[in-house]
């Protein structure tokens, strides 16, 4: 079965993808942060065993993992894979995950709060997102009363998280509009209405390739469809603006463009060694010249699964002993130039 990240959805072209996360707690027991090990252990057997049939609900097959079970390099690549946060995967307490077979669909429990529910899609897809992770979360609240305060909402173990307890977002590819001097005044922009954008590679020219992700910055006080028009508004907005400033510099400088584009494939495709920065850089001009109609591939590219595929602990997993850094930019090469598709 493939992966979320290894479709292409060609409908919307720079919008890498889309997720719906909630957070609950169960009532029964008090927050992670504050819970001994064994009452840890003893909810987290509850509750796997309260959601063994999670598949009867979408069809989905699931399994659960023991976080305590795992290897850091395993932690390391579902981080890498947005499965869960760096704080997550750090977390030395008690932790559970169950996980769709696509990664789609994944809860961690007893994480930051009891339950983290998120759903992930390619393209932008927040409302279908919202219809199951809502019908999923009724499921699971029918079986384990959530916290809930009338005023409040739900209650979670940091106040950003209060209220609906929702983060709506996507990530987005901005190649051009990221380097316009303006850049910066349309984030803060988004900021006042209420909306989060940052790089997901790093701020500002540390973020290689160009993937910016649009999130809602409040839970509290706006329900869940204000917070999902919200992310959808300012990330139409923010593709329209790209598509706006990269057709006025291809009408400018199509030639130079075309040239960087053809370069970049060169390089990826031939290349021996290549450094993280270096491959997020080519990559991300191939996804403009492709969305640009310079480059055509056979069949669809999926540039986005190649970002994933070459962050260094999903390279060391793929690899059959641990490798130095010199190694990995030559194991990134040579992955890229394995699953990078011909040219027509």
């Amino acid at each position: 079965m493939l992966k979320w990240f290894e479709c292409v959805d060609t409908r919307r072209p720079g919008i890498i993808c889309s997720r719906v996360r909630l957070v609950r707690n169960w009532n029964q027991y008090a927050f992670p942060s504050r819970l001994p090990q064994k009452e840890s252990l003893e909810m987290l057997h509850r509750l796997k065993l309260g959601l063994q049939n999670l598949g009867s609900l979408d069809g989905k097959h699931y399994e659960y993992y023991y976080l305590g079970d795992m290897g850091e390099l395993e932690k390391k690549s579902l981080q890498e894979r947005r499965v869960f946060n760096s704080t997550i995967a750090s977390k030395k307490t008690p932790t559970g995950l169950i996980l769709s077979e696509g990664e789609d669909t994944g809860i961690v429990l007893n994480g930051t709060d009891h339950i983290r529910l998120q759903m992930i899609s390619p393209g932008l897809h927040l409302e279908e997102l919202w219809a199951q992770c809502d019908q999923m979360d009724d499921y699971i609240n029918a079986r384990f009363p959530y916290a809930f305060d009338k005023k409040y909402g739900y209650l979670t173990s940091f106040p950003t998280n209060v209220g609906t307890g929702m983060r709506a977002s996507a990530i987005l590819h901005l190649p051009t509009l990221s380097m316009g001097k303006k850049f910066n005044g349309l984030v803060a922009e988004m900021g006042r209405f209420g909306a989060s954008v940052r790089g997901v590679y790093g701020e500002g020219s540390e973020n290689y390739g160009a993937l910016y992700e649009v999130s809602n910055q409040k839970t509290l006080g706006l329900s869940e469809k204000e917070i999902l028009d919200l992310v959808n508004r300012v990330t139409l907005q923010l593709i329209a603006q790209e598509k706006q400033v990269r057709k006025m510099a291809l009408e400018k400088h199509r030639l130079e463009y075309t040239d960087e584009a053809y370069k970049s494939y060169g390089v990826l495709k031939y290349a021996r060694r290549l450094s993280a920065k270096d491959a997020m850089i080519f990559l991300s001009r191939i996804m403009s010249g492709i969305v640009d109609g310079i480059l055509e591939t056979e069949g669809e590219c999926g540039i986005y699964r190649l970002m994933l595929g070459i962050q260094p602990a999903n390279l060391q997993k793929a690899s059959e002993r641990p490798l130095g850094k010199e190694e990995l930019d030559e194991a990134r090469a040579s992955y890229i130039r394995k699953e990078l598709p011909e040219l027509l």
